[in-house]
């Protein structure tokens, strides 16, 4: 699967706007959070702004739809990439059935995770990296996942690690590309404590079966148990707050672009993994690829237009994860 990422028009012979987006994301809702780039899908009553408390009260309730409390990351985050998820987490009261669904938070795929064939009871999941906590009375188990674009799980399951109801837990979630390990601290917010430990989630173990992630949004998510063969179901209420979130810069950073000896270039600082290619039109509707397309390296990078228009044209570059 390819994401695609868009950035900047010009016209010809001006220089380019560039787009520039924080790599860290930090939230502590002292503020409207839907001032800073928050959204929901789904179910809206599931989560709520206090702005008396400064949290977020959240509903994990699986007779709902698919529903989730979400911001986009402005990149696309691949198993090649560093990312980490800091939160808050205290749940206030929880009732389940059978197993229970999973309380979750972390990075998904937006497209993937709003379709309707989207169905994390029944293992329909491509392209996730959260931490789910599934409180059922028999087991209370800590389950940080990684889901590739083809479905394949990698995971840890440590049990007991109960939660204490009305306490509060600081969670911290951290991919590291280098050993493609995902790691998961927890430490209780009372006593400062630390809760677990969490076995971590190595790539490695899983070897040519776990192909990739494309994950371009953070959210706390509420998934839907409605196909669920084994009655599984989770009703929890609590509060999230003091999320950080770190991620790899955009793809397109310092973008300008001028007239060079006569030829259009647009000159922008670029990342290793990246394709990028320019694109030019004459009535913002139709785009056309200005070949050829260059594999980012981390440094400077010139796209030129060597058989451009005797008129007026606009341009923007494409950046996607092959």
């Amino acid at each position: 699967m390819k994401k695609v990422r868009f950035v900047s028009l010009a016209l010809a012979g001006l220089s380019v706007l560039s787009v520039a987006r924080a790599t860290t994301i930090t939230e502590n809702f002292s503020t409207n959070p839907f001032l800073d780039g928050w959204r929901i899908f789904g179910d809206t009553n599931l989560f709520r702004w206090k702005s008396t408390n400064h949290d977020l009260a959240v509903t994990w309730d699986s007779s709902q739809p698919n529903s989730y409390f979400y911001h986009l990351l402005g990149t696309i985050l691949t198993t090649n990439d560093d990312f980490s998820v800091a939160f808050d987490l205290q749940l206030n009261d929880v009732t389940v059935s059978s197993y229970g669904m999973e309380i979750s938070a972390g990075f998904l795929n937006l497209a993937n995770a709003t379709s309707t064939n989207f169905d994390r009871a029944n293992g329909v999941n491509p392209n996730l990296a959260e931490f789910d906590y599934f409180p059922t009375p028999d087991y209370e188990a800590v389950s940080p996942a990684l889901v590739s674009s083809n479905g394949q799980f990698a995971a840890a399951f440590d049990l007991p690690v109960p939660l204490a109801i009305s306490n509060s837990f600081h969670i911290v979630m951290t991919y590291t590309a280098t050993n493609q390990t995902l790691s998961t601290f927890i430490t209780n917010n009372h006593d400062g404590q630390p809760i677990g430990p969490i076995d971590g989630v190595n790539l490695n173990d899983y070897g040519a079966s776990f192909s990739d992630f494309r994950l371009d949004a953070v959210a706390i998510s509420s998934y839907s148990a409605a196909n669920d063969i084994y009655g599984d179901s989770t009703l929890a209420h609590g509060i999230v707050d003091n999320l950080v979130v770190i991620v790899p810069p955009p793809p397109i950073q310092n973008l300008t672009g001028a007239f060079s000896y006569g030829v259009w270039q647009a000159r922008l600082t670029s990342r290793s993994n990246w394709l990028y290619t320019l694109q030019r039109t004459t009535n913002l509707v139709s785009w056309n690829d200005v070949p050829v397309s260059i594999t980012g390296s981390g440094t400077n990078l010139f796209l030129s237009d060597t058989n451009g228009l005797a008129d007026r044209a606009f341009y923007r570059v494409r950046a996607e994860r092959p």
